[in-house]
């Protein structure tokens, strides 16, 4: 038996992105509780790797209020469920323009598992072939840029890169060029 047991739940919100909802639960010791949580669909993050070079995107986070360089990632329109292999070529051509030769899988996330259904799905894209974006409304305002590899793991360390599934997945890089 799962340590919680969901008793009933309330959809409280939905957009084209997302939906919130509120489930009432029963714990392991009997006693109730409530989750609040949020559905999204799985999403695709692409590391684009040339030689010694990534690949990575700017654009302006509304919640954060700033600007951010990431990893291209995305889900697709209105909460679509598309193959994982599918969805990271998508998402590769959509704000790079790029198209990858070899896209290989090397590890899955979770966004942020105490609130958050969603999950991550990583991987490398190499054999690159420049092209133009295929941007969406929101990516307007997004800019790609190349950046060496020590400039990149510099960047995270002076907290010019802060998104919590670039800094994961490049991790998962580094363990997969580490095992080959």
């Amino acid at each position: 038996m799962d340590p919680v047991q969901r008793l009933d739940s309330t959809q409280v919100y939905a957009n084209a992105w997302m939906t919130v909802r509120e489930d009432r639960v029963r714990r392991h010791d009997g006693s109730p509780g409530i989750y609040g949580v949020i559905d999204k669909p799985d999403y695709a993050l692409v590391i684009p790797l040339d030689g010694e070079r990534v690949m990575l995107v700017e654009q302006f986070r509304y919640p954060l209020g700033r600007r951010r360089w990431e990893f291209p990632q995305g889900t697709a329109p209105d909460r679509a469920a598309l193959p994982p292999d599918q969805l990271a070529a998508r998402e590769l051509r959509e704000e790079t323009g790029l198209v990858a030769g070899t896209m290989t899988a090397i590890g899955s996330l979770d966004v942020a598992a105490g609130m958050s259904s969603q999950r991550g799905h990583v991987y490398l894209a190499t054999d690159l072939t420049e092209g133009p974006p295929e941007r969406e409304l929101e990516e307007q305002d997004m800019r790609a840029a190349w950046f060496p590899r020590a400039t990149f793991e510099s960047m995270i360390r002076t907290g010019d890169i802060t998104d919590a599934q670039t800094v994961a997945a490049y991790t998962q890089l580094l363990l997969h060029e580490h095992h080959r």
